[in-house]
């Protein structure tokens, strides 16, 4: 679908898998700023977007992700994880109960897989799967001030779903353009997926299907732990055992990175691309972009063994790197990085 938003002054747009969406609004840097400064809202909603309904739905999904999904406190937006029996990610989920459905937004094109998947899981329990993929948008609102934006339009009835990345409306697709020019209106900034993205980069946050490839395990992208898609504390799960074994012992094979880009390059790489060191192959790069004050940055996953203060390449582009997994991680190492806050 394209976004009807396409249509404000200065809206330029995305390419995929973002295409459908604005790129930017004539201005990616204060846009940035905003996000950071202020509050932002950002058209998401070429996201796929998937209900579940039904009295077993919470202590169903629990069974299936890697979340502690039951007994979800209305409101409480949360991330989890579908792994395959050797800890690899199937389906990444965004969600949010409201007391009588799960609300779930997925990276665009995979609302119908991840429906289709979840109902061929239902069996006999009382629940109901629907892809509501053209019928609700995902609106979100970014900023420090974002809270004080949403007091100015009418949500009653809209789900709200609050998470590190922003917060995301649950928009029946008839209102993304009302509820976008109430808050644009409000002094609440339009910000395209160039700023976002940045933002997301800047706070290590993964982006599925192209920060992750077919091998990612869940350690190696910083998803473990509080505050991420994979809890420690619940029972099984399918992929349980790869996450208990690093968990324990330790060492994924791989580590995410944040990569400084050289800012004279007039491009940025694309994904999966190789990260080098010394002439020889470490790792890929995901998404890139370019963010306001940081420059051009990206992330990357590299081998464990290359060493986190070596000065790395990206298609000839020189790239520092700023360790997000520690190589060791894991229950029984010591780290002590310093982190972003997230």
């Amino acid at each position: 679908m394209t976004s009807p938003l396409l249509s404000t002054p200065g809206a330029v747009g995305a390419d995929s898998p973002d295409s459908g969406v604005a790129a930017h609004y004539g201005d990616p840097a204060h846009e940035g700023r905003a996000i950071e400064r202020s509050s932002a809202w950002v058209d998401r909603s070429n996201r796929g977007v998937v209900t579940v309904t039904g009295p077993d739905r919470l202590t169903w999904l629990n069974d299936l992700t890697s979340q502690l999904t039951r007994g979800l406190a209305p409101g409480t937006g949360t991330e989890a994880l579908v792994l395959d029996t050797q800890g690899h990610l199937r389906h990444h989920l965004s969600l949010v109960d409201d007391g009588t459905t799960t609300w779930i937004h997925t990276e665009p094109g995979e609302g119908a897989a991840l429906a289709k998947f979840l109902d061929s899981m239902r069996f006999m329990l009382r629940v109901e799967v629907a892809d509501l993929g053209g019928e609700r948008a995902v609106l979100t609102l970014v900023g420090p001030e974002a809270a004080r934006a949403l007091e100015s339009v009418d949500l009653d009835g809209v789900p709200v779903r609050v998470s590190p990345d922003g917060t995301d409306l649950f928009l029946p697709a008839e209102r993304l353009t009302a509820v976008a020019e109430a808050l644009t209106a409000a002094g609440t900034r339009p910000a395209g997926m160039w700023a976002y993205e940045a933002y997301r980069i800047e706070h290590h946050r993964v982006r599925p299907g192209l920060d992750t490839d077919e091998r990612t395990i869940p350690h190696e992208v910083d998803w473990v732990g509080d505050a991420r898609p994979v809890a420690l504390d619940k029972g099984c799960y399918p992929g349980q055992e790869t996450v208990a074994r690093v968990h324990n012992l330790g060492r994924p094979p791989r580590r995410l990175v944040m990569l400084h880009l050289d800012g004279t390059a007039e491009r940025l790489p694309a994904v999966g691309s190789p990260i080098e060191l010394d002439g020889r192959t470490v790792g890929r790069v995901g998404t890139s972009a370019r963010h306001h004050e940081l420059g051009p940055i990206a992330l990357g996953v590299v081998k464990r063994s290359a060493p986190t203060d070596a000065d790395l390449l990206v298609e000839g582009i020189a790239a520092g790197q700023e360790v997000v997994v520690d190589p060791d991680t894991g229950a029984n190492a010591k780290i002590d990085l310093r982190r972003r806050p997230r």
